[in-house]
């Protein structure tokens, strides 16, 4: 428990410090990557689940992003499969519901119900992977911060924000209570039902009571409900953002629209 824990932190940490790293997708102004992303959502989402070729097509936008963001795919590639299960759980019952054949590979016949359940994996995937890729290069705090310019609520922001820094909080109590627990169990692995239940309560109250504390330094240093604009060198909208944004919009939508994997396989003796 203790590991996965510690493996937890070093993965939220290490994907604020990749926000830190000076890169081309770095110093773009996090509405011109935030508008981008909700583009490949929206057109990625929007394609039907039975065309899984151009499905894949969109896996473009992570796999070239990513390295202009100082990031590996690779690494992306396996946080995403977080998502797989999550994933599996809705697509499983197509493969019991679906049998119509979609293709023959050799004297193999695959049903539209793997198709989709496919299909629905991909998607999720893909989702998760253009969401890191934007958190990984612009970081959480300039995310929020870029959503209120945007006209967001700030009440939605800021607890949105709110969420993900206690996320940091929990994680670290959580910790703090394992090895607190491993210090007075004598090498005991196993524990009582009753000593787990201890546990989670203990960790909701100490929770509870370091937000409070972070709440009243907050007052105490001028809160006021809003995130600050503050001072940052990419808080202006420049040239570079405006076609960032042209750029992948119009390859986006012209990918969702014209359906090049299909027109390309037509036209192909």
């Amino acid at each position: 428990m203790k590991n996965r824990l510690q493996y937890a932190l070093c993965e939220l940490e290490t994907l604020e410090n990749s926000a830190r790293t000076e890169s081309p997708l770095q110093r773009l102004d996090a509405r011109s990557k935030l508008l981008t992303t909700v583009v490949f959502l929206a057109t990625m989402l929007s394609v039907p689940l039975t065309r899984l070729s151009e499905i894949l097509l969109f896996a473009l936008y992570p796999l070239l992003t990513a390295p202009l963001g100082g990031m590996r795919y690779g690494t992306i590639l396996r946080r995403s499969l977080y998502v797989v299960p999550f994933a599996a759980l809705i697509g499983v019952f197509n493969l019991f519901c679906d049998h119509q054949p979609a293709l023959r590979i050799g004297t193999l016949a695959v049903t539209e119900g793997w198709v989709v359940f496919v299909s629905i994996l991909l998607r999720g995937m893909l989702s998760v992977q253009a969401l890191l890729v934007l958190i990984g290069s612009t970081g959480f705090f300039e995310l929020c911060r870029g959503m209120q310019r945007l006209g967001m609520p700030h009440l939605f922001t800021v607890q949105l924000l709110f969420v993900y820094r206690y996320l940091h909080l929990l994680l670290d109590e959580a910790l703090r209570l394992s090895w607190a627990r491993e210090a007075r169990s004598f090498g005991r692995r196993s524990f009582p039902l009753q000593v787990w239940g201890t546990l989670v309560a203990q960790l909701l109250v100490r929770t509870c009571d370091r937000a409070e504390q972070i709440h009243r330094a907050m007052l105490a240093r001028g809160f006021k409900g809003r995130l600050p604009d503050g001072i940052s060198p990419h808080n202006r909208w420049r040239r570079a953002d405006t076609q960032f944004l042209a750029v992948w919009g119009a390859a986006l939508l012209l990918a969702r629209l014209t359906g090049p994997v299909e027109t390309l396989t037509r036209l192909l003796p």
